[in-house]
């Protein structure tokens, strides 16, 4: 079984009113990630991911290859891993 990390993110930049939510939400499905993803009132997104280290991986590489979202700036700290979550939602 493969070994599980969790990290908490805020991305800045053009994140807001791009698709960043959706695209996050679909890219983690794809990788069956887990976690939530939020616009905040600040203009940043924050999102909580929990997967495999290769798996946020690839779920970062994803999000900034679009052309509509620009990260300036990314903050990511590793917390606690979440036994019982079972999906990736947009919260609103």
């Amino acid at each position: 079984m493969k070994e599980l990390v969790r990290y908490h993110m805020v991305f800045s930049g053009r994140v807001q009113g791009v698709g960043f939510r959706y695209k996050a939400n679909y890219v983690a499905n794809q990788y069956r990630l887990t976690g939530y993803v939020k616009n905040e009132y600040d203009g940043s997104v924050t999102v909580e991911i929990q997967g495999s280290e290769q798996e946020i991986y690839m779920f970062l590489k994803s999000l900034t290859n679009d052309r509509y979202i620009d990260i300036y700036d990314l903050k990511k700290e590793k917390i606690p891993v979440e036994d019982d979550e079972r999906g990736f939602i947009v919260q609103y």
